[in-house]
């Protein structure tokens, strides 16, 4: 059975990828148009789609039996409801923070069952001196309150990319390199909004942060295809 499914796999060359790629485009260009203008009504019927269609492509791209892309799809489910949080009218900031926190833990325990954990160190070093850095800038700026679970986020956050990219240094396959690139960018996509939200706002703050974002998702969301 699951020799059969590998084989419709190979075969179905991306499985339909090529169909989700541009709903999800456009829906992110929507979101962003919808924030930029500001167009309230559009960003919020678009923004959580676009991580919709990001999950109904990975729920529906073929793959053979693994145990990695139901964590992905839990991930981006947590997501999902992490982009309603935060553009909820109020302060449901800490909401939106633990729903990506999940989804983080979510994503690093799917890329552990690729590979160990901490099974290449440098991975873990460089993203752990750039969590540094970013807590540097932040942390004059952060409301008492929220201190201790920023360092938690930004923790597992670190720690996600990092394991995306220990994979990819042990395997060089095309998804484990979809899946590093997904966590490099969620970290870009993450400390953007810090910054603009905490210590220094910036007029192209919303493009930089949901664009860098999709591709996370979607990056992230592709690598559940092993060929």
């Amino acid at each position: 059975m699951g020799r059969t499914d590998d084989i419709d796999s190979a075969n179905s060359g991306d499985g339909g990828a090529r169909y989700w790629l541009p709903a999800i485009a456009l829906a992110s260009v929507l979101a962003i148009v919808g924030a930029m203008a500001p167009l309230p009504w559009l960003h919020y019927l678009t923004k959580p789609t676009a991580t919709l269609l990001v999950l109904a492509m990975v729920w529906r791209l073929p793959v053979g039996r693994t145990k990695y892309r139901p964590a992905i799809l839990v991930g981006l489910a947590l997501s999902t409801l992490g982009d309603v949080f935060l553009m909820l009218p109020g302060d449901w900031f800490v909401f939106g923070l633990g729903s990506f926190l999940c989804a983080h833990l979510a994503y690093l325990i799917a890329f552990t069952r690729r590979a160990s954990a901490f099974a290449t160190l440098w991975p873990f070093l460089a993203y752990a001196a750039l969590a540094a850095a970013v807590l540097a800038v932040l942390w004059s700026h952060l409301p008492g309150e929220l201190r201790v679970p920023v360092v938690i986020y930004v923790a597992v956050l670190a720690a996600m990319a990092a394991q995306a990219a220990a994979v990819w240094w042990r395997q060089r396959t095309r998804a484990s390199a979809l899946a590093a690139l997904g966590g490099l960018s969620f970290v870009i996509s993450d400390a953007s909004l810090a910054i603009d939200r905490f210590a220094a706002p910036f007029a192209t703050a919303s493009v930089v942060v949901l664009a860098t974002y999709w591709l996370a998702q979607t990056w992230i969301g592709l690598s559940v295809r092993e060929r």
